[in-house]
């Protein structure tokens, strides 16, 4: 066992590629795979790029253990361009360069790549003297790319499993980050050059419709139901917390008649486009850890990654990028995804090297900026920050009194919604890793109204995305704001639970407002208000009603939607009226979402055994709730969940690696009942898959069917990926 994985660290030491079975064992020989590099060019080429050769594996991954690449494979795939992944041949009228390392490619290939500020090899990563300029009269004509995810299905094995995965060195990946700074080209004061929208949103042109009309279609995108904790209470009685369950549902009928959703076959092989929808179209800024920590296979996913994302947009959404490192750098503005930009995006990412430090305030300021001087506007904006490290140049602040991180000032007021002249733009904060700053990731999050995911396992980033977008890509109801108005002259709010919602009650204390924003297709939000309940001598009493105000992301109106109003019998005795299932559920929801804080604060303080105790005390607690005896699907996932937790709690070690970014994702998913992911929450088999609607569970079934689905495939993978995960310097 011991010589057989000697060799294979011998293998990437030399930055060779191989091929490591599902299972190592004494008895089973190691087959290896020798073979030029591969370039990060390749990653994200359509695989129909490649080559017809026989000795290329175009099965699945347990098909060609102990394949082996013949010599003349190998000398072939120095007549491919690294770049573009097509043949290189002289006389066919495309100029070729050969840079002093020997290497050779498409002269605009290279061009291209250099234009975006490598100035190093992408083969053997060696830094050139001589630098590939071109005309831009001398660009090519841009090939079309395919928006179907099959032509990328061929390379995804490989590319996961044979990308190059340098041994852990410390002093060879520290002095690795320094090799080339991260090039500056030059960019605009005003990031006003985003490319115009070339659509007009539907309906927008449409007659004034009647009243009727209008709340027709209000009721279809908006549905509101509530539940009293119990249908009847003693007359007699009073009660000075009743709780009355507000349910709100986006509702995707509505959608598919003013909105667009995709819907594809589930042939893992192939997903087919079978019908279109109208949806409201999306600006998304991605904003990119590519620090040195990032060099290798975490780098390699994420390209895959935002390949998966740029070609599952549409030609009216529009993506920027931004990547940053010591410095930040806009890659490109926002351009609409149609196939020449779907192009240009994939060779932005393509070109992107790790280096340097990691400056997250940076990277986040260039992406407010581009949402914030955009000419023109997609119904939908979002920002997208993935890092794998910790901001070395903002984050502690400039005081001396302040012995805390500051982590606001790693988001700027513009789109945080601090500045009351600034909009809010939801940022979805990924932490890539063991070493990132979960803490910093989720007050980003936190404070935009986005999501914080905990990307654990490098190898599901894709999914994670993938979920992400697929709501993003479903937005149907905007700036939704939830009024609460109490009906019986006697009765007043105590309470409103909305978790990370701002919520406020008038003096009178008779009213209450909750700020939503927007929601997905199918997605759902429940509150919990409380109300005192006076003693009566009728028959019934009227408790609250709701109205919603909200904007439709299509035709940019302001609608609204008024609910009946909830009420209670009230009969002289007790009729031993059993407690609302909806109701007790979310009870359950908001004592483990407080049961998960309190255990946190109690972990960072270090009482990690107080915090285990938080977290048993309140699965005991869920144990004996009427949802529990039920065996409610979300009790089920709650109680999961905080066994979970204890787990990650075992020692101060596994909690400062994983215990504390997944408890923040737990308490950003509850906070906001919006899908995260943290563990193997993205994997369909888990019980933690709270708040996923059908949109997002399209896309990642997508996600995961494009890439390394199967069990073998995946225990393939694992080996390479744990040993380059171990942590480096920073």
């Amino acid at each position: 066992m011991g010589s057989k994985w000697k060799k294979a660290k011998v293998a990437l030491g030399m930055n060779l590629c191989m091929l490591v079975p599902s299972t190592l064992d004494d008895d089973s020989p190691l087959p290896t795979v020798v073979s030029d590099r591969f370039s990060d060019a390749a990653l994200l080429s359509p695989a129909a790029n490649w080559p017809i050769d026989s000795s290329r594996p175009t099965t699945p991954v347990p098909s060609f253990y102990g394949l082996k690449l013949s010599k003349s494979s190998s000398k072939s795939s120095k007549q491919i361009c690294s770049i573009c992944l097509t043949r290189m041949k002289e006389g066919s009228g495309r100029a070729i360069f050969t840079a002093e390392c020997t290497h050779s490619f498409h002269f605009h290939c290279i061009a291209s790549n250099v234009k975006h500020g490598n100035q190093i090899c992408p083969v053997c990563r060696a830094k050139w003297k001589d630098i590939p300029f071109s005309d831009p009269s001398l660009d090519p004509i841009a090939y079309k790319v395919s928006s179907s995810p099959t032509n990328w299905s061929q390379n995804d094995v490989l590319m996961a499993v044979v990308h190059r995965l340098p041994l852990p060195h410390p002093q060879r990946d520290l002095n690795r980050r320094n090799i080339v700074p991260l090039y500056q080209a030059p960019e605009p004061v005003i990031y006003d050059d985003d490319e115009l929208l070339n659509y007009q949103l539907a309906f927008s042109d449409r007659s004034p419709c009647s009243k009727n009309n209008e709340d027709i279609v209000a009721v279809k995108a908006m549905e509101i139901k509530m539940y009293p904790e119990v249908l009847a209470a003693p007359r007699f009685n009073t009660y000075s917390n009743f709780t009355v369950l507000v349910h709100l549902k986006a509702n995707a009928t509505a959608a598919a008649s003013a909105a667009k959703r995709e819907t594809f076959s589930r042939n893992p092989s192939s997903f087919t486009q079978i019908s279109q929808t109208p949806r409201a179209p999306v600006d998304l800024v991605t904003v990119l850890d590519i620090s040195g920590s990032m060099a290798g296979t975490k780098l390699a996913l994420l390209k895959r990654a935002m390949g998966f994302v740029i070609q599952n947009l549409g030609s009216n959404d529009r993506l920027s990028v931004i990547a940053f490192s010591s410095t930040a750098r806009r890659l490109f503005p926002l351009c609409r995804m149609t196939d020449s930009g779907r192009q240009q995006a994939l060779q932005a990412v393509n070109s992107l090297v790790a280096s340097g430090g990691t400056n997250i305030a940076e990277g986040l300021r260039k992406g407010a900026k581009i949402v914030e001087d955009r000419k023109e506007k997609n119904p939908v904006a979002s920002i997208i920050l993935l890092s794998d490290g910790q901001d070395n140049y903002t984050v502690n602040g400039s005081g001396s009194d302040q012995p805390q991180p500051n982590y606001e000032l790693l988001l700027p007021t513009s789109i945080s919604g601090r500045d009351k002249s600034g909009f809010q733009v939801p940022v979805h904060a990924f932490g890539f890793g063991t070493d990132h700053d979960a803490l910093s990731m989720h007050s980003i999050s936190e404070t935009s109204g986005g999501t914080f995911s905990f990307i654990e396992t490098e190898s599901v980033l894709q999914d994670a995305f993938a979920q992400c977008i697929g709501g993003l890509l479903s937005v149907t109801v905007q700036e939704l704001q939830v009024g609460i108005e109490c009906i019986h002259q006697d009765l007043c709010l105590v309470s409103i639970k909305a978790g990370s919602y701002r919520s406020h009650m008038m003096a009178t204390g008779r009213e209450g407002f909750i700020d939503v924003g927007d929601l997905y297709a199918d997605e759902e939000r429940d509150f919990l208000v409380s109300v005192n309940v006076a003693a009566t001598s009728a028959n019934e009493t009227s408790l609250i009603k709701v109205k919603c105000f909200y904007k439709d992301p299509f035709t940019q109106e302001t609608m609204t939607l008024e609910s009946e109003e909830v009420k209670i019998e009230r009969p002289e005795t007790d009729v031993g009226v059993e407690m609302s299932l909806e109701v007790d559920r979310q009870r359950n929801r908001l004592q483990a979402a407080e049961a998960m804080a309190e255990a946190r604060i109690a972990a960072e303080q270090g009482n990690l055994t107080d915090a285990v105790s938080v977290l048993e005390n309140c699965r005991k607690m869920l144990s004996g709730t009427v949802s529990a005896k039920s065996h409610d699907r979300l009790c089920v996932a709650l109680d999961a969940e905080l066994k979970e937790m204890q787990e990650r709690m075992v020692s101060r070690h596994v909690y400062e690696a994983s215990g504390r970014a997944y408890i923040l994702s737990g308490l950003s998913s509850h906070s906001w009942q919006r899908a995260t992911a943290r563990g193997d929450s993205t994997n369909s088999s888990s019980l933690v898959q709270a708040y996923q609607t059908p949109s997002m569970a399209e896309m990642l079934t997508r996600s995961q069917a494009m890439s390394l689905g199967s069990s073998s495939g995946q225990k393939l993978l694992q080996p390479l990926l744990s040993y380059r995960s171990q942590p480096s310097p920073r």
